[in-house]
């Protein structure tokens, strides 16, 4: 796991040195924020973040918020840790999302442990999240795109319908499925919208976006060569 970044969050600086330690010595990478701010732009900044280790009572934002919007955008595995011992909040950290919940003061060799085992838990998992077709790559764990070994910015909602395309490379997908499946059953929307992004999904892809070939009066496929 050498080089494996992590970002740890937490306004007492004496907690996060005494977690950055222990991690140092694995040979992981260590980020630091002390506030659910700072935390976020670090988040947005660094493309390659596998693990987070949140405390939950912070300035500015606190823990739950900082949640919130990372699940918005990303499945990074996220370690929640609090002061509070109490069922609810253990109950409100999984049903945001959080991976592993770990209540103050804890045991550093136990946090290790937990660490270790989410680090191997998603790495085994990485292998599946990835897919690569005609040159493109696409990292749902990162969320990360690369085109020939180059990384490529898309919105969250681009992304999507990537990977939507990717998945089902060959298949013929109607916009009604596709704003099933990347908008989801709620969205009352135009159907247009997709060719708006499509459009610009193909522009951002430059000579890849070819691969995404529209059938007339239908939707569109994902060539799969």
């Amino acid at each position: 796991m050498e080089g494996v970044k992590i970002l740890v969050v937490d306004d007492e600086s004496r907690m996060r040195k005494l977690i950055k330690d222990f991690l140092v010595k694995k040979s992981y990478r260590v980020l630091e924020a002390g506030d659910g701010e700072e935390a976020l732009d670090i988040f947005y900044k660094e493309k390659d973040i596998s693990l987070i280790i949140l405390d939950v009572m912070m300035p500015k934002l606190d823990g739950w918020q900082v949640v919130k919007e990372i699940r918005g955008l990303s499945s990074v595995p996220i370690i929640m840790l609090t002061a509070k011992g109490e069922e609810r909040d253990e109950l409100m950290g999984f049903d945001l999302g959080v991976d592993e919940y770990i209540a103050k003061p804890f045991s550093p060799k136990i946090l290790m442990a937990r660490v270790d085992a989410i680090l191997r838990r998603t790495t085994a998992q990485d292998e599946e999240a990835s897919i690569s077709i005609g040159g493109i790559t696409l990292d749902k764990t990162a969320h990360r795109v690369l085109i020939d070994g180059s990384d490529v910015e898309l919105s969250y909602k681009e992304f999507e319908l990537l990977s939507y395309f990717m998945e089902n490379a060959g298949t013929a997908l109607s916009r009604e499925k596709i704003l099933n499946n990347v908008w989801n059953y709620d969205y009352f929307g135009d159907a247009r919208t997709i060719d708006t992004h499509v459009k610009k999904l193909r522009s951002k892809l430059k000579d890849k976006g070819g691969l995404i070939k529209t059938i007339w009066g239908m939707g569109y496929k994902f060539e799969s060569e």
